[in-house]
């Protein structure tokens, strides 16, 4: 096994300079996301399009939620994302219409390879389907496609795609059910 060269990998470029004065001026604008009151739906949709991100009609977002990079984010109409969410875009985080993540989910667009020594970043995408509900607590991974109407249950770790109308749950989440 190779040795980890993390210094290549903090040498290597992973934005551009736009994306970094960006990435800082959206840094600047969270307090007024983050502190605009629980109702306000409108204006935390007219923040995230205001940086980029693609969000449909009667989307409710909370304060709480913590969106890395908005652009990369694209929300479907009456889909709801609840308290202390993690939207970590790296990568496209594309959620569908009429879709629920509950309280903490993480879903997380970005991680490292492993198989290289210098552990270049993965900008990986995650689709979420129509209909879909992430339950509380739980985690998706990189590069993961939950079908429509599908349910991923309460602390479930999601690492793989999940089929339409399945039901999984565990870690690492196995089907349980469908819908």
């Amino acid at each position: 096994m190779s040795a980890l060269d993390i210094q290549a990998n903090r040498r290597t470029r992973k934005w551009s300079r736009g994306e970094l004065i960006a990435r800082a001026l959206w840094t600047l604008a969270q307090p007024l996301f983050r502190f605009s009151p629980r109702l306000a739906w409108g204006w935390r949709r007219w923040l995230l399009r205001r940086f980029g991100a693609r969000v449909g009609a009667h989307v409710h977002i909370y304060p709480s939620v913590r969106v890395m990079i908005p652009w990369h984010l694209a929300i479907g109409d009456e889909s709801a994302i609840g308290d202390r969410v993690i939207l970590y875009s790296l990568g496209p985080i594309t959620i569908g219409r009429q879709v629920t993540i509950s309280q903490n989910a993480h879903l997380c667009a970005g991680s490292h390879d492993y198989r290289d020594p210098a552990m270049p970043l993965l900008k990986l995408p995650i689709t979420i389907g129509d209909g879909c509900w992430i339950c509380a607590d739980a985690f998706v991974g990189p590069g993961i496609a939950i079908g429509a109407q599908a349910i991923a249950g309460a602390r479930a770790v999601v690492v793989a795609d999940v089929p339409a109308g399945a039901i999984v749950a565990g870690n690492p989440a196995r089907r349980i059910g469908a819908r």
